[in-house]
C-alpha cells in the first residue's frame, strides 16, 4: 500500500489532504454538524463523514449520502463482506478509487484492509500482494561464514526439512541442536569445531535457552573478530539460529545477522503451492518418474488437497 501510494505520489495523482484522512480520520476541533439522517450511524461516525465531506474531492457527498444513508450504504454498513457492494450511481460521479476508501474507513473500517488489498492490485497489480514462496537459496547467497542466519518462527512453520534439503544440495554436514537445559555447553562444542571444518550448526528454538543467549552473543562476537582469518573461521561454516520472538533475544545477533521468516501458507491456493514446492515433490524424477503418471499424480494432487483443507 505505501508503494502505491509513493508511486501516485510521485505521478502527481495523490493528493496529500485526502492520503492524511485516510490514515489520521481528521481531526474534530468541536464544530457543529448537522443532525445525521443515518440511525445505524454514531455521533463519531457521523462527525467523521462531515469532516470527510469538507475535502475537495468529496464535494456533493455529504447531500448525496441523505438521500442514500438508510439506503446503500445501511446495506453496506450490514454486509459481512462488502467486496461486491454496488456503489450508488451517485457516488459513482463523486468518488475515485482512493475516496471509496475513505468512505469504506469511516462506515466499515474493520474491511478497509480488504479494500486496500483489492486497491492495490487495481493500481499496481495481484503479484504485490502475493507473498513469494520461500526461496532459501536466494537467502544463502545473502549469507557469509561470520553472519548467522537467524528464521523467525511462526506458528506451523518449520524449516529444518528446507535447511537439510539445502545443506544436502551444498554437501555440507548439518548439525542441529534443540536448545534447552543443558544443551548450552553441546551447542558451544558444536560451533567452535564446525568454525574450523566448515559444518553447518542450527540451533533449534533459541527462545528455551534465555540464560544462555548471552553466551551465544559473545560467540557471534568472536565469529566477526575472527572472520577474516580464514585458519580459524573456515569460509563454508554457516550459523542457523530459530527462534519465536522474544525479549531475551542479543539485539547485536539480530542487528548483524540475516533474518527472515516463514510463515504458515494462508488459503488453499498457497499451502497447495507451498506442498508442491517441497522435497521430493518438486523433484521432476519423483513428479513424473512414476509407473502410471496420471493416477498418481491425481492422487497426490488429492492428498495434498485434502492435507490444505485440514
Amino acid at each position: 500500500m505505501l508503494l502505491t501510494f509513493k508511486l501516485l505520489d510521485m505521478a502527481g495523482e495523490m493528493d496529500g489532504a485526502d492520503l492524511r484522512f485516510l490514515l489520521t480520520g481528521g481531526v474534530s476541533l468541536g464544530e457543529k454538524h448537522p443532525e445525521c439522517p443515518a440511525d445505524w450511524m454514531s455521533i463519531q461516525k457521523w462527525g467523521e463523514l462531515c469532516r470527510a465531506c469538507s475535502l475537495d474531492s468529496l464535494k456533493g457527498f455529504a447531500t448525496h449520502f441523505k438521500t442514500e444513508a438508510n439506503g446503500a450504504y445501511k446495506q453496506l454498513y450490514n454486509m459481512p463482506d462488502p467486496s461486491d457492494f454496488k456503489w450508488p450511481s451517485g457516488a459513482e460521479a463523486i468518488l475515485s478509487d482512493f475516496t471509496k476508501l475513505i468512505i469504506m474507513r469511516i462506515i466499515k473500517p474493520d474491511k478497509l484492509v480488504p479494500a486496500m488489498v483489492r486497491y492495490v492490485v487495481t493500481k499496481i497489480g495481484e503479484q504485490f500482494i502475493q507473498p513469494p514462496q520461500f526461496d532459501l537459496q536466494l537467502i544463502y547467497k545473502d549469507s557469509s561464514n561470520i553472519t548467522p542466519l537467524i528464521f523467525v518462527l511462526s506458528p506451523g512453520s518449520d524449516p529444518m526439512k528446507a535447511l537439510e534439503a539445502i545443506a544436502a544440495s551444498k554437501k555440507r554436514n548439518l548439525k542441529s541442536v534443540s536448545l534447552g537445559k543443558g544443551q548450552g555447553e553441546k551447542a558451544e562444542n558444536y560451533i567452535k569445531d564446525s568454525m574450523k571444518n566448515g559444518d553447518w550448526v542450527v540451533l533449534q528454538n533459541c527462545h528455551l535457552a534465555a540464560k544462555w543467549l548471552g553466551t551465544l552473543e559473545k560467540l557471534c562476537e568472536e565469529l566477526r573478530e575472527q572472520g577474516s582469518d580464514l585458519t580459524k573461521v573456515n569460509r563454508d561454516f554457516r550459523l542457523w539460529l530459530t527462534s519465536y520472538p522474544t525479549e531475551e533475544f542479543p539485539v547485536t545477533i539480530l542487528q548483524n545477522g540475516v533474518k527472515m521468516t516463514n510463515e504458515a501458507p494462508k488459503g488453499l491456493k498457497s499451502n497447495l503451492l507451498n506442498s508442491f514446492s517441497v522435497t521430493p515433490i518438486c523433484l521432476p524424477e519423483f513428479f513424473n518418474g512414476n509407473m502410471t503418471p496420471s493416477k498418481f499424480k491425481k492422487l497426490l494432487f488429492g492428498l495434498l488437497f485434502f492435507h490444505a483443507i485440514l
